[in-house]
């Protein structure tokens, strides 16, 4: 057990070094910043999750005195606690009749990452701006930067800033009817005032990602050191509980509302269509076995999603929708991918 607990303390001081090097704001950094959640992720699958809240605790502590409490506080709440939480739902199993175990369902627990995803993004954005007014001023900000930098790389005409009467020395004009060259400057704000309140959706829906990528390469790191206890489960069969389109349903109503809780509700759907995304690409996996053409329709498909960088995936999320709606496909016996909750 103290073996145990100092193998996820050396992996927490890991996370949070990596964790870290976000303050670098090198190319280099931001990558190995990137890696952050695998070191939690390994320790919580491969040696338990007692040793996965141990490497949670010290690195966390680690940044909040090498840095700043705050810092600490990010750590753990976009990073450290997902990673050993999914960690931790991998594992969990209950005895069948026959003494065999059955292990938690990976589609429920692609239905977790979505969750979890969409939650730390509004802890840190919490943690980071504890009044909305103040978030929502940063990420218009963000996002009108943004938009400034597309339209001079496509060529379009951006606004230029004017200086104030006062700084002029001029006289104030009296107002008068918006000029032909005001039209660029109004598009410019529609546009950062869409993209500031989808940011939040489009964030959630990259963690969860992420955090998918991250659990499927940590659980295969453990795998191959020959300390993964769970048998690996049948991946294209993954189909995500009918729960999940009442959340989805409830996140579209959720985002209606002012202020943090409107943007738990975007970030749900952004999430939540990653993993019916994520969903939709394993079932074209599942459909696709046994077809003598399998190898061509899954490169063809991938081509499409690379072409279109990312586009195509609208369609693989109403794909998924609608496959976990008909819920049609069985997992193959033996492999706990379904929806089947514990």
């Amino acid at each position: 057990m103290a073996q145990n607990l100092g193998i996820g303390v050396l992996a927490g001081l890991v996370s949070a070094l990596l964790f870290g090097m976000l303050l670098k704001a090198t190319p280099l950094a931001i990558i190995l910043y990137l890696l952050a959640p695998l070191p939690i992720l390994i320790v919580g699958l491969g040696w338990s999750h007692k040793a996965g809240l141990a490497a949670v605790a010290a690195g966390s502590l680690a940044l909040a005195l090498a840095f700043s409490p705050f810092l600490g506080l990010g750590f753990a709440a976009y990073l450290a606690v997902p990673a050993w939480w999914l960690a931790y739902l991998a594992l969990l199993g209950r005895p069948n009749a026959d003494g065999s175990l059955e292990w938690y369902p990976v589609g429920r627990l692609l239905a977790w990452v979505a969750g979890t995803a969409a939650l730390a993004f509004v802890a840190i954005a919490v943690i980071a701006a504890p009044n909305y007014e103040t978030f929502r001023s940063q990420i218009g900000s963000m996002a009108k930067r943004v938009v400034q930098t597309q339209m001079q790389g496509r060529g379009l005409p951006t606004p230029p800033a004017k200086p104030t009467p006062q700084q002029s020395g001029e006289t104030p004009a009296p107002a008068q009817e918006p000029s032909p060259e005001a039209k660029p400057q109004d598009l410019q704000d529609e546009v950062s005032d869409a993209l500031a309140t989808i940011a939040p959706g489009l964030a959630a829906q990259g963690l969860t990602i992420l955090l998918t990528l991250y659990l499927w390469l940590a659980a295969r790191i453990v795998k191959i050191s020959g300390r993964l206890i769970r048998p690996w489960p049948d991946i294209p069969s993954t189909q995500m509980p009918r729960n999940a389109l009442i959340v989805l349903a409830a996140a579209f109503a959720l985002a209606l509302v002012p202020g943090y809780a409107g943007v738990l509700g975007v970030a749900l759907i952004g999430a939540l269509s990653a993993a019916f995304a994520l969903q939709g690409l394993a079932a074209f996996h599942d459909r696709s076995r046994g077809r003598p053409a399998r190898a061509a329709l899954l490169f063809g498909l991938y081509m499409v999603l690379f072409i279109t960088q990312g586009l195509a995936f609208v369609a693989l999320t109403l794909f998924g929708i609608a496959d976990t709606a008909l819920a049609r496909r069985v997992p193959r016996k033996g492999q706990p991918g379904g929806p089947r909750s514990l």
